[in-house]
């Protein structure tokens, strides 16, 4: 398997129809499950800025049966095809997030690459030749989707970019990019893009996206996932492709 010219180049690809028919309703049963409960404990934080809620897979919201779904679609053939062509090599699972619409209809959607958010500036420009981190989203309805910068997984800000981004010279992050480019995802579409470009989510419809994050086998990145996100050896056994998780595991463990 080739790696993904686009994505290589452009920081993201795009694939239609990557689920479809039952199997799309039932993961996006299990999403709706989650988000529910989510916001039952969370009702603070959504009703004031949330557009996102991490760990799915940890059972704290759904049950095991939802769990396994889940597991299932991470660690599954199809998915497995398309790693292989962003990552020369097996990654490791990182977090799986849920994202939706702002309670507030006034909030904004804000540019930003997600390193800034544990990151210096400097920090910021060495990741860009360092480790990646790849989100895989699926649209779990149509939505309006996501924009982007295209090639920015590489090269570093221009001026406006960095004003915009970080909220200087009287800019807000919340201001159009003219590098910028929209990406409408319809219900199905697998959207793969490179945490370390710049983007931002555009909310309306019935925005529901399930994000699975995969990154480079290092063991700092691994910092951020967690030990109970991880299915137990006696799933595994029944998952097609279990060593994404198995890798993550064992790098946490001799970390």
């Amino acid at each position: 398997m080739t790696l993904d010219q686009g994505y290589s180049e452009n920081g993201y690809c795009l694939v239609k129809q990557f689920i479809h028919g039952a199997e799309l309703v039932a993961l996006r049963e299990v999403a709706s499950r989650f988000h529910a409960s989510w916001i039952s404990s969370n009702q603070t934080f959504y009703r004031t800025r949330a557009v996102n809620a991490a760990y799915l897979t940890n059972g704290e919201h759904i049950n095991e049966v939802d769990r396994l779904t889940l597991f299932k679609l991470i660690a599954s053939k199809q998915l497995q095809l398309q790693i292989q062509k962003v990552f020369g090599h097996p990654p490791a699972f990182m977090n799986t997030q849920l994202f939706f619409n702002p309670n507030n209809k006034k909030q904004k959607n804000y540019w930003h690459r997600d390193s800034q958010y544990h990151l210096n500036i400097e920090q910021q420009k060495r990741a860009l030749q360092g480790a990646d981190v790849v989100h895989f989203r699926i649209a779990l309805n149509d939505e309006p989707g996501i924009e982007v910068v295209p090639k920015s997984h590489k090269n570093w800000d221009t001026e406006e970019e960095l004003s915009v981004r970080m909220q200087t010279n009287r800019r807000v992050n919340s201001d159009e990019l003219s590098s910028g480019r929209l990406i409408p995802l319809h219900a199905g579409d697998l959207l793969i893009f490179s945490a370390n470009m710049i983007h931002r989510g555009v909310y309306g419809l019935d925005r529901l996206s399930l994000d699975i994050l995969l990154c480079d086998a290092v063991p700092e990145l691994l910092e951020f996932a967690q030990e109970d996100c991880l299915p137990q050896p006696e799933v595994s056994k029944y998952l097609p492709h279990p060593e994404v998780f198995e890798l993550t595991r064992k790098l946490k463990n001799n970390h």
